[in-house]
């Protein structure tokens, strides 16, 4: 007896959220006397988006889920998987929260996922797995990170903070994830943050090269799993810590193959995943998946066309893996929503994203409410017997 073929399945849906603020950086360069052109050419950034007093990894993966719940409900919705490296609480899942912003079933399984920038990918991974065990289930995967990092280090001007959630299903109405994922893991200590810092430590050149032997590592072991050749791919969405190393991954990836660098052929494959990432900055888990709401949005009809993902997490995990653009998925965008949660961004002076950025919890857990600053449908509203207290509006 031949069993039937499964059916295949991918991403249904997806709908991003970032924060209340956003950073010019020609702010950032007007404070610390560093040409524009360093931001702007040399890493690919123009701004970045800076939470609000009352916003968190939560309420932007609340946020960013809402729509997805308003439009299909939670009948078919068993597993919530919440992937981060900022979290909240060393037990709880951040993801039980958005459960109970969102109003969802108790009859659901609530995980939360880490490994760097790459974790949001691992969910991707595990909710295909669900579903192809069970086409009748969905699987809301949510990546929310706030990307912090010391005040005039280097690396402050790759902050950002978003959060992306997916709905992933079997029959998908946006992008198919085929079969199979080539794979690579080193340990690098290229960007890590001890439990007792909010703010990472990262070796700058130290985690481009590890990028890029990644890139070489997961895409050589996808060709030996048996993955399509280069030369099928359309579009490429790398992970984006800032846009320019997109590029560099590219090249790099070509120079494996032997392939001649072409840079209008590079725009044309990367140019339209990096619209989102350039203005919000990064958003660690969410970025790659940032990278696809941007080329679905930006880009021409790609019914039908092939992408080609590479999630990477410092430390270091990554995987390369390919999809298909399903015929009709632009009815089922959400375009003018994205470019709102862009657009609706207050933007800050230096002094006062110093300000934000300096704002935390004291450790002595006692009643400590936060400022109402935002707008949107969620907040935290303060910290109550070392409780985090969300309200939806």
């Amino acid at each position: 007896m031949v069993s039937a073929s499964p059916s295949p399945a991918g991403i249904h849906d997806l709908s991003f959220a970032t924060t209340e603020f956003v950073l010019p950086h020609t702010a950032l360069a007007a404070y610390n006397g560093t040409e524009i052109g360093k931001y702007h050419v040399g890493i690919g950034q123009q701004a970045m988006s800076v939470p609000a007093a009352d916003e968190d990894i939560v309420t932007m993966g609340a946020a960013a889920a809402a729509p997805i719940v308003s439009r299909h409900g939670t009948d078919r919705i068993r597993t919530v998987v919440f992937a981060t490296e900022s979290s909240i609480d060393q037990a709880k899942s951040a993801g039980v929260y958005v459960h109970s912003l969102l109003g969802m079933p108790s009859a659901t399984r609530v995980v939360e996922l880490k490994q760097a920038c790459y974790g949001a990918t691992a969910a991707l991974q595990f909710a295909l797995g669900l579903v192809r065990r069970d086409p009748a289930q969905q699987v809301l995967v949510i990546a929310s990170d706030v990307s912090k990092y010391d005040l005039d280090s280097p690396g402050e001007a790759t902050q950002g903070a978003a959060a992306v959630a997916m709905l992933v299903g079997a029959e998908p109405a946006l992008v198919r994830i085929e079969e199979p994922s080539g794979l690579f893991t080193a340990d690098v200590m290229d960007f890590w943050r001890p439990n007792y810092r909010e703010t990472a430590l990262v070796d700058g050149q130290e985690s481009i090269t590890a990028y890029l032997q990644a890139v070489q590592g997961a895409w050589k072991d996808y060709q030996e799993q048996g993955g399509r050749g280069l030369e099928s791919f359309d579009a490429f969405c790398y992970h984006q810590p800032f846009t320019k190393m997109a590029y560099k991954a590219h090249r790099h990836l070509l120079n494996c193959c032997g392939h001649v660098i072409d840079e209008a052929q590079i725009a044309r494959a990367i140019g339209q995943t990096t619209a989102y990432n350039r203005v919000v900055g990064n958003s660690y888990t969410a970025s790659l998946y940032l990278a696809l709401a941007a080329l679905l949005d930006d880009a021409g009809d790609l019914s039908g066309r092939s992408v080609g993902f590479l999630s990477y997490g410092s430390g270091s995990v990554a995987e390369f893996f390919a999809g298909t653009v399903v015929p009709g998925y632009q009815a089922h965008l959400r375009t003018a929503a994205h470019r709102q949660a862009i657009s609706r961004r207050q933007p800050v002076d230096y002094a006062r994203y110093r300000e934000l950025h300096g704002l935390s919890f004291p450790p002595d857990g006692a009643d400590h409410p936060t400022p109402p600053q935002t707008t949107g449908p969620f907040r935290l509203s303060g910290l109550r017997d070392h409780k985090r207290v969300y309200e939806r509006r």
